[in-house]
């Protein structure tokens, strides 16, 4: 009997992981299940069977993973929405049959997800040489105080939510106002201080702000698979010019990827971004789940979807050593949303 696993509300390029775990060499097929609050989603034509999701608060919406787990007998819920509180109510699904590939700690779930705390456990882990300047602000007090003793280093500011996703809300902030040229220019997050200020100042406290220094120099994300406290692979993925991407042997990365297998010992599939600043690595993020780019890191050799999936499942997986100082890039394919008959409304 085919094995059914679940993907919810995921990002665009989760078609991409959905294909990776279809096309694996063993041969093993599976069914795809896929949901989404937007009924065009694209994934949804990999997907055996696809429904739109209902729009929910974490509370109701973790009933409404048990639910779907339960009526679909899902063998492998791969969250991307809540994925903490999944994590949290853990044994639930393991109680109806359901394994989820996630990390299994919330303690560590929940560090991994604010950026601050994140920040704070490297430092008390003895790798604060790899956090960059930052302060944590609710305040338009507490940025000016934030903006000026980074720019007082001589480093440029930027600000982003602390419990943020992604590039959601990030600002370069820049003393001169932008120009003509900068309006014909490409699409820019930068800020002025004079206006973040303003915006700021309008409410007398506003949800946490990550203000750090700005890292301007070459960004890596390590896509990593582990299991049982073991690193099986680590694939360090430069951003070169434009959409290329090298998948490069960096030494210091693949140290960094060991070094945080060790401390935090994250199953499965997780992904490491760091970004360079004067020649050295500064930590972003953890994503302890599948990157948006993690397809381009297959390239590599390593199945990344589908190991994962297999060592969820089957609790073993051959994994082979990646392949690296491969320069990729990927392009636009049209994907026509045309499977109306098999899709289902709550």
């Amino acid at each position: 009997m085919k094995k059914k696993i679940w993907f919810n509300r995921w990002f665009s390029t989760a078609y991409h992981l959905m294909e990776a775990i279809k096309k694996n060499s063993d041969g093993i097929e599976f069914e795809i299940y896929g949901t989404h609050p937007v009924k065009d989603t694209v994934y949804f034509t990999v997907c055996d069977y696809y429904e739109v999701e209902p729009d929910l608060e974490a509370g109701e919406y973790i009933e409404y993973c048990l639910d779907f787990c339960r009526k679909h007998q899902i063998d492998a819920f791969i969250p991307y929405h809540y994925a903490p509180e999944v994590s949290e109510n853990i044994a639930r699904f393991w109680e109806i049959g359901t394994n989820v590939l996630v990390c299994e700690d919330f303690g560590l779930m929940d560090t991994m997800s604010h950026k601050g705390k994140l920040y704070e456990s490297f430092q008390a882990h003895n790798l604060s040489s790899l956090v960059p300047a930052y302060r944590i602000v609710r305040t338009v007090e507490e940025f000016e105080e934030a903006y000026h003793m980074i720019s007082n280093e001589g480093k440029k500011a930027c600000f982003k939510p602390a419990n943020g996703r992604g590039g959601a809300g990030f600002r370069v902030v820049t003393e001169t106002e932008n120009t003509v040229e900068d309006l014909f220019g490409p699409i820019s997050h930068k800020i002025t201080y004079a206006n973040a200020v303003k915006i700021l100042s309008s409410v007398s406290s506003f949800e946490e702000l990550m203000v750090l220094e700005y890292l301007e120099e070459v960004e890596y994300s390590i896509d990593c698979l582990a299991y049982n406290g073991q690193l099986l692979a680590a694939v360090p993925r430069k951003k070169a010019a434009g959409r290329i991407r090298e998948l490069e042997d960096v030494p210091e990365l693949l140290d960094l990827a060991n070094k945080v297998n060790s401390i935090y010992q994250i199953p499965y599939v997780y992904n490491i971004q760091v970004k360079y600043s004067q020649g050295k690595p500064k930590l972003l993020e953890i994503n302890p789940r599948m990157a948006g780019g993690l397809h381009i890191s297959c390239l590599s050799g390593v199945n990344f979807p589908y190991l994962a999936v297999k060592l969820l499942l089957n609790g073993y997986a051959d994994v082979p050593i990646p392949k690296l100082d491969i320069f990729a890039t990927h392009v636009e394919q049209s994907v026509m949303l045309s499977k109306k008959e098999q899709l289902v409304t709550n």
